[in-house]
């Protein structure tokens, strides 16, 4: 039988269980340099010492001004590489895989003096007002996406998770609410995520897979919904998509109608109808801090691996508690053995 301790192998990726610690922002770079630093290095590493089987390093940006504040990791330059390699190389050394989501911010880029997006509409009042991208530097920024996706490759690591969720660029650019351009990538309003998935996939290895992290649906007035999202993730998924990561949200102010459910697993829904339309393999996200839900996840076949956001950062031994909890067998490290 299935469950969250099984393993699981997805193209050339093996991982030891189902549970995935989700990029999290940890605005811990200390010289605005976006290299990772000290805090990153243990915050990581505790995390695969604790059994977690697949470790998503944080949104990680293509250009300086592509970060969501000038705290956050970057992979714009060679020399945020050794930091990454240094990180990947201790998960290793405890039996956990590891990838990284690399993502633009957009709009919602807050310290970038002007920020940059499909069109030039603010996130909010509060929010300053975007520069729309010319269609050259469209082609630009997919480079960059490249780029960075290539010194990930260099770095170690196991999988890339390109980011197309939770409002920011790429989000902004497959969503009608904030692209409403003129030209070819407002004609076509996923070519800038397929272009820059086919960028990825063009420097990785032939058995690495490569994630895409989503938003299923727009809790917004005229935001988009499940069977849109069904429809562009099969444009991304025809790109060279082999899993996506499913979540909701992030594009406009919320209004109170849309709001989301704040009860447990509640974007599970989501993940299992892509996973079913697509016949793809997906991860689920949203409140699934308890072993037993999360275990019953997988066990119903509503997804392929589920990630625990809040519970890892509360427990980063929480795959070795789920274990406990769920009387699987699980390999604790010699010098935890006393404790369980």
């Amino acid at each position: 039988m299935k469950d969250i301790l099984s393993p699981y192998t997805v193209k050339g990726l093996e991982l030891k269980n189902r549970i995935v610690m989700p990029p999290m922002c940890q605005y811990s770079v200390e010289k605005k340099d976006g290299i990772a630093t000290e805090w990153h290095y243990m915050h990581y590493v505790s995390r695969a010492i604790g059994g977690t089987g697949l470790i998503i390093i944080e949104m990680t940006d293509v250009e300086p001004d592509g970060r969501i504040s000038d705290y956050d990791l970057g992979l714009w330059s060679d020399e945020q590489i050794p930091a990454l390699k240094r990180i990947v190389d201790a998960c290793h050394s405890y039996g956990a895989k590891v990838g990284i989501q690399i993502a633009h911010a957009g709009r919602k880029a807050e310290d970038a003096e002007v920020p940059v997006a499909p069109t030039a509409i603010a996130f909010d009042e509060h929010s300053k007002l975007p520069r729309s991208l010319t269609t050259e530097e469209v082609k630009g920024m997919v480079e960059k996406f490249g780029n960075a996706a290539a010194r990930a490759v260099k770095a170690g690591f196991d999988t890339i998770e390109i980011h197309g969720a939770h409002g920011y660029l790429i989000h902004q650019f497959h969503s009608p609410l904030t692209n409403k351009r003129e030209d070819e990538y407002g004609n076509d309003l996923t070519l800038f995520g397929r272009e820059v998935i086919k960028a990825a996939k063009a420097v990785m290895p032939a058995d690495m897979p490569l994630l895409m992290r989503i938003s299923a649906k727009e809790y917004v007035e005229e935001g988009y919904g499940i069977q849109d999202s069904i429809a562009f993730a099969k444009e991304y998924q025809g790109a060279g998509v082999d899993m996506f990561h499913i979540s909701s949200g992030g594009e406009g102010p919320i209004a109170a109608w849309g709001r989301p459910g704040t009860h447990a697993a509640y974007q599970v829904p989501l993940a299992k109808e892509i996973k079913e339309a697509l016949q793809v393999p997906v991860i689920a996200v949203g409140r699934l801090d308890d072993p037993t839900l999360a275990n019953a996840v997988i066990g119903n076949d509503e997804a392929d691996l589920v990630a625990v956001g809040r519970g890892l950062l509360r427990n980063p031994y929480w795959a070795l508690e789920a274990a406990t909890q769920l009387r699987k067998e699980t390999q604790v490290p010699k010098q935890y053995t006393s404790g369980f």
